[in-house]
This record gives C-alpha cells, sequence and structure tokens, in this order.
C-alpha cells in the first residue's frame, strides 16, 4: 500500500514538472511596448504640399537691351546691390545721341522761327486795328484797311503754323530719346544682380521671335520672398486667401517661419495625371528677418486650416485603422484596445473627444509582433 502511494505521488510529480516545463516553454513573452501620455493641449488641421516647393523673390525681371549692340558701358558686377533707375548696361549710341542732339537744335532754330512769326503777327494785328478804328471815322481808305486785315491773318496763322512745327520737331526730339533709351537697361527697382550675361565690348542680340535667348542682367528683389509649393487637388479645396501657414526650408533645418496664403492658383496642374495638384503661394509675414533667404532655396508649407486648443490630444502615430488605439495599464501589466471618438488631426496630433482622458499611457510603437487586446505588455521606456 505505502508503495502505491509512493508510486502515484512520484507520478504525479512528474506529470507536475512536465506541466510546469510544457507551459513555461509555450507562454508567450510579455510584449515591449513604448508609450506616449495623454494631454491636453493645441491641435491644428493643417495640409501640406505634395513636392518640394521653392522660394521665389515678389519681384524679379530678366533684362536685355530691345536692340542689337556692343556693350559700352557695363558699370555693375554680380553680387552687386542696384537702386531704381540705375544704370545696369549701355551699348554704343553714339550715333543716336548726334540724332537726339540735332532734334534738340532743330527745336531751337524752329522756336525762334514761330516768335519771329507771332511777333510780326502781334505788330501786324496792331497795325489792322487802328485802321479798322481810322475807317470808322472815314479817314483811310477801305481797301487799305482789308489788306492790313488780311494781312494780319496771314502771318497770324504763319504763326500757329511755326508753333505747330515745333511741336513736331519735339515729337521728334521725344522719338530720338526714345531711340537712345533702347540702348540703355536701367534698374525697374532695388534689388541685387544675380547674373550678368556679357562684358564691355561684347555684341549682344535680341531675342528671335520664339527662341528665348539668356537675359543680359537678372535682377532680384532680395527683401521680399514668397514659396510657391504644391498641393493635391483634394487638399487645395479647402485653402483660403490670407489663411495661416507654417514655412520650413532644407536650409534652415529645425527652423519654422510663419507666414500667409497670398495666391492660389487659378487652375489645375496635369502634368501627372494621377497626381494633380494646384500651386498654392505662401508670403513669408516677416520679411525683414534676419535669415539670408536665397531664391531658389527648396521649401514646404503647412497651411493651417483650423485650431482647436487646450483638448485632449493623442499622438497621430498611435492610432490604427478604425481609429482604435492601444492602452498600457501598468498596474496590470496588459494592453487594452479602446475605439476613440477623433476630431481635428495633422501628422502629429489627433483630438480625442471621446475614449481617452488625459494621463492615459498610449502605445506608438504599433507595429510590435504581439500587439493585441489583452496581452501581458512591459514598458520599454516612455517615448519623447
Amino acid at each position: 500500500m505505502a508503495r502505491r502511494i509512493l508510486r502515484w505521488t512520484l507520478l504525479a510529480a512528474v506529470v507536475a514538472v512536465l506541466v510546469f516545463f510544457i507551459w513555461r516553454a509555450t507562454r508567450s513573452e510579455p510584449v515591449e511596448v513604448a508609450v506616449k501620455t495623454v494631454t491636453l493641449g493645441l491641435v491644428e488641421r493643417t495640409v501640406a504640399n505634395t513636392r518640394a516647393g521653392t522660394v521665389k523673390a515678389c519681384r524679379r525681371a530678366k533684362l536685355s537691351p530691345s536692340v542689337g549692340g556692343q556693350i559700352a558701358e557695363l558699370p555693375i558686377r554680380e553680387g552687386d546691390q542696384v537702386k531704381a533707375g540705375q544704370l545696369l548696361l549701355a551699348l554704343w549710341n553714339e550715333d543716336l545721341q548726334a540724332q537726339v542732339l540735332l532734334a534738340e537744335r532743330e527745336v531751337e532754330a524752329a522756336s525762334s522761327r514761330a516768335r519771329s512769326a507771332c511777333l510780326k503777327a502781334a505788330v501786324a494785328r496792331r497795325n489792322a486795328d487802328r485802321l479798322v478804328q481810322l475807317r470808322q471815322k472815314d479817314v483811310v481808305t477801305e481797301e487799305r484797311t482789308e489788306n492790313a486785315v488780311a494781312e494780319s491773318d496771314a502771318l497770324e496763322a504763319e504763326c500757329r503754323a511755326r508753333r505747330t512745327e515745333v511741336r513736331v520737331i519735339e515729337s521728334k526730339v521725344a522719338v530720338a530719346r526714345a531711340n537712345l533709351e533702347r540702348t540703355r537697361l536701367t534698374a525697374p527697382f532695388d534689388g541685387v544682380i544675380a547674373e550678368i550675361n556679357g562684358e564691355l565690348f561684347e555684341f549682344v542680340t535680341p531675342s528671335p521671335i520664339g527662341i528665348p535667348t539668356p537675359p543680359a542682367v537678372d535682377i532680384i528683389d532680395n527683401n521680399c520672398f514668397y514659396v510657391s509649393a504644391p498641393i493635391d487637388e483634394v487638399d487645395a479645396a479647402g485653402i483660403r486667401v490670407e489663411m495661416p501657414a507654417r514655412i520650413t526650408l532644407d536650409a534652415f533645418r529645425g527652423n519654422h517661419f510663419e507666414g500667409r496664403v497670398r495666391r492660389i492658383a487659378d487652375y489645375v496642374l496635369d502634368f501627372e495625371k494621377q497626381a494633380r495638384t494646384v500651386d498654392v503661394e505662401v508670403a513669408f509675414s516677416q520679411p525683414g528677418r534676419s535669415d539670408p533667404l536665397l531664391a531658389g532655396y527648396s521649401a514646404d508649407i503647412e497651411v493651417i486650416l483650423g485650431v482647436r486648443r487646450d483638448v485632449v490630444r493623442v499622438p497621430t502615430e498611435a492610432v490604427l485603422e478604425g481609429r482604435r488605439v492601444y492602452l498600457f495599464l501598468p498596474q496590470h501589466g496588459r494592453l487594452a484596445a479602446r475605439t476613440i471618438r477623433s476630431g481635428l488631426s495633422n501628422w502629429d496630433w489627433t483630438e480625442v473627444t471621446e475614449g481617452l482622458a488625459p494621463g492615459d499611457l498610449v502605445v506608438v510603437n504599433v507595429d510590435a509582433p504581439g500587439l493585441k487586446d489583452g496581452a501581458a505588455a512591459v514598458q520599454l521606456q516612455e517615448a519623447p
């Protein structure tokens, strides 16, 4: 009897050991999770560009003379700051200067002839008036009076003709000066010289119709910039002029610049049939900042469509399809799936209107293996 009891006791012990080792070998390891705390804060609804945008100058002019000729003056260099009206380039134009001078001298001569004719007309008019008065008293003959009046009218007509001649020659002066100005390039606004295509004494020719050629001088207004970036046609429908926006540039990583939408394109770009976009322009809100912006920098924009402050928010990376999140319950060492109701959302944060409370811990490494409702879990660390 004692042997039987001992045998069964040993058998039960062996079975218990086997069951323990089988349970230990087959049990699942706790899921290692990274968590973030649900907080109160700011949530914005935003849209961003689909491809990199470009920083552009508010004013940029690529200038070339409208006539061909030899460069006689080039008082600028690339990088120079210039003022509006400053001479940038002049072609050889001594022949045109001579034409202007000749026309001006013709104006002087015509003006003198006009003065002479008008003085004679004034004298003839006074003589005619006197003879008319004498004729009323029957002192002079009617024929003499009529001749004096006719001569006065003729000289007044010549005076008017001479004055018209002066105006005609003045118009010739204007034409000559306009032709002279066609050989000169002046700055249309304050700016910086970005590029010069040409050297002193070289010949330049205007662009043939339909064949663009490099500009002689490229000038940029370096005090005003904006960003032009493509926005997906679906997102562009909610954008309005004057909406606030944020600008980021690869050249200034970590910095954000405030801006406002200044223009929305009037048509959709369909270069890629399956990715149609609308160009949106965002102006910098602080044009006088110290950061040295350059036209051509790549930039991204984020247009702010809506803002909610002091709301319950959860990291967007923690929200799964179906608006589900996983809570970590440290007191139980387990996970709990939770369905939430959301409001505004962006790449960083999602507003939670129902389902979570400040202080809850949500899992952000949602691709961790073994993640499921009720699974045992251990916290790695709270994600930054």
